[in-house]
């Protein structure tokens, strides 16, 4: 198999496809790069993805691929002995692809608006109501999500790629500390997920321990 090229950033998107190709044992490179900086690497991906956004996934063929969950519908369509998606004929399907676009439709958005509200807004009180608001609408997301979390996987018994987004996601605002308060059925699906030995390793090169 000719070898995939993922696109990202550390601590971005891009951790929760790299892990999924590892785990589908999928061949490919990895190209990291300040995705929000400029730089000859961002103007190759502008080419590339013009949203300027991580990850992007270069296919073997050429063809580019710009949105997560197609990349793990991909992925799971190349390697489905991965378990990255239930097959079209299980009960769960119909649940893992609802989480799945809620995850990357509803939740993912609010990062957009909400890192850099003056880029929505002028600056001063609008941008920080509309920072505010966002912020406040993302834990009402995560609270419903933690309504439909199953045990020990997002989908009970059976492993897929939404414990993948929940582990790095939760490592995103408002943090861990609020997961573990807030959401503790998230975090612990997100503990599960992390004791994967190939998870582990992405999540540490991602999100490095601090140094003392």
């Amino acid at each position: 198999m000719k070898s995939y090229e993922l696109i990202g950033s550390a601590g971005c998107g891009s951790a929760i496809v790299e892990m999924a190709l590892v785990l589908a044992n999928v061949p490919h490179t990895l190209t990291d790069l300040p995705y929000l900086k400029p730089c000859d690497q961002r103007d190759r991906l502008l080419r590339l993805n013009p949203l300027g956004q991580v990850p992007t996934l270069v296919l073997p063929d050429g063809e580019v691929m710009t949105e997560s969950a197609a990349m793990i519908l991909h992925l799971n369509d190349v390697a489905p002995q991965a378990g990255l998606a239930p097959g079209a004929d299980k009960p769960e399907r119909a649940r893992f692809l609802n989480l799945l676009i809620r995850l990357v439709a509803a939740v993912y958005p609010t990062f957009t608006y909400g890192d850099d509200p003056p880029q929505w807004t002028s600056a001063g009180p609008a941008a920080e109501l509309l920072r505010e608001r966002v912020h406040s609408r993302r834990a009402d997301i995560w609270l419903e999500l933690e309504r439909q979390a199953g045990a020990p996987h997002m989908l009970g018994r059976r492993f897929s790629a939404l414990d993948l987004y929940v582990t790095v996601m939760t490592r995103w605002r408002p943090g861990p500390a609020w997961f573990a308060s807030e959401c503790p059925a998230l975090m612990a699906v997100a503990r599960e997920a992390a004791l994967e030995p190939n998870v582990e390793r992405v999540l540490r090169r991602h999100f490095p321990p601090p140094t003392e």
